[in-house]
């Protein structure tokens, strides 16, 4: 249960807002670097935080994130003529370029230098890893970007993915820090001698309630949900909250899972969620894609409006395809597709979910950790302006999640470390212990 001024606290993320400005202190994904796929392509709306923004390459292949309305007569920027440079707006033909500086103002009296003293809201944008990245804060010199290992990965070795859902980042959040949740939502019709004996699906399955241990880190937070394995060990599944908006959750196998999600607010009822991960060497199909029951629900076309941009083709007016039938002899849910699942759910707990009516239980203990951390960084930052963590310390991002099968007792933080650690391969490490899950 969270109070309704806590609730607003994290869930509000608009300009001037508490966790807004937290946020803001952060590089941000704002967009997938295809989005604008050559210089001078047609510009893209872009919402993020609150903000309506114009995102554009521009002739050299610069990328622009600059505000919507004109800084002339507010006309909306979308419209633009993208060419030589920099949008020129249709309305009077002023053009900015990507650091908002005006480049022309045609309909002023020649020898004018009234352009000078003109100058659009932009913000600075890198590529990195297929992903847009925007800084919307205050600093004059952006801090460093996070060091996310996938995303440090060459272009061509990287795989990444945006999915839009209609609902406020946190419920979403939440929901990956929720590791219960696989055994019912998505595993829940699956018996134990349906699976692989011996793997990481087997115990999920035959022990749906795990037992939590959960940590404060300098990135954020991380658990170990363990249950029983063979006589004298656990299976552990390992996860990662990481500021302010980033998860990295226990599928596959320790030590080789190099996956990271960015749940990133477009306004306080829409976010988008990007998937970072390596790109499958040739041949290889991990086993959590191998189960008969993955299913990737199709993308809607990509459309012009602000929430246009990469929405699932199973949604709320649909009822996410439920098929009753395969509900009561097939599938727990009757819904198809991992991610679609979980998008049914978080989004029919309303826009922003009402937190005072909940009831939360012993396995809802990383929701709860993940719920204080973001309030005493917010409540830090408001108070005292301590910078948020991992703003000025980008290292902190180097982290692993997955399963592994630990002796009863261990310390599971010191003997995972050294598979918690990037940047390291594993050869000895077998990818289909995880057995799905």
């Amino acid at each position: 249960m969270l109070s309704r001024e806590m609730n607003e606290l994290l869930t509000r993320v608009g300009p001037g807002t508490p966790m807004g400005r937290l946020m803001r202190e952060y590089w941000v994904p704002a967009m997938l670097s295809t989005e604008l796929p050559e210089p001078d392509c047609p510009p893209v709306r872009v919402l993020l935080l609150g903000e309506k923004l114009i995102a554009f390459r521009d002739t050299s292949g610069r990328i622009g994130l600059i505000k919507n309305s004109c800084p002339h007569r507010g006309a909306s920027l979308f419209f633009a003529r993208n060419e030589d440079y920099g949008l020129r707006c249709v309305y009077h033909g002023w053009k900015f370029d990507v650091d908002g500086r005006c480049l022309d103002t045609p309909n002023e009296p020649a020898g004018s230098n009234f352009k000078d003293k003109v100058r659009a809201v932009t913000y600075p944008c890198v590529e990195r890893g297929g992903i847009v990245w925007a800084y919307l804060g205050p600093r004059e010199t952006p801090p460093p970007l996070p060091d996310l290992e996938p995303n440090n990965l060459p272009a061509d070795d990287c795989q990444v993915s945006a999915i839009s859902r209609d609902c406020n980042w946190l419920q979403a959040l939440e929901g990956d820090v929720d590791t219960s949740h696989f055994g019912f939502l998505h595993m829940g019709s699956l018996d134990p001698d349906e699976t692989p004996a011996g793997s990481f699906l087997y115990y999920t399955v035959k022990d749906r309630a795990p037992r939590y241990a959960v940590l404060d880190t300098e990135y954020g937070a991380t658990y170990g949900a363990y249950r029983p394995a063979e006589p004298g060990t656990h299976y552990w599944r390992i996860a990662n909250f990481m500021f302010p908006f980033y998860t990295m959750i226990p599928t596959g196998v320790l030590g080789l899972e190099k996956t990271v999600r960015a749940w990133v607010p477009m306004d306080d009822e829409h976010m988008m969620f990007f998937n970072m991960k390596p790109k499958p060497k040739p041949g290889f199909v991990r086993p959590q894609d191998q189960r008969s029951d993955v299913v990737v629900t199709p993308l809607l076309p990509n459309t012009s409006g602000w929430l246009g941009r990469f929405r699932l083709e199973a949604n709320a007016d649909n009822d996410y395809h439920l098929d009753r039938e395969r509900q009561r002899n097939v599938d727990y849910t009757g819904i198809e597709g991992i991610f679609t699942q979980d998008q049914a759910v978080t989004e029919s707990m309303e826009p922003i979910f009402d937190r005072a009516e909940e009831r939360l239980g012993s396995a809802d203990v990383m929701v709860i950790r993940v719920r204080r951390r973001l309030i005493a960084a917010v409540q830090a930052h408001e108070k005292d302006g301590r910078v948020p963590p991992g703003v000025d310390e980008p290292e902190v991002y180097r982290q692993r999640s997955g399963g592994v099968i630990l002796p009863e007792g261990a310390d599971w933080i010191e003997a995972t470390k050294g598979l918690r650690r990037t940047d390291v391969e594993h050869p000895e490490l077998d990818p289909m212990l995880s057995g799905g899950a």
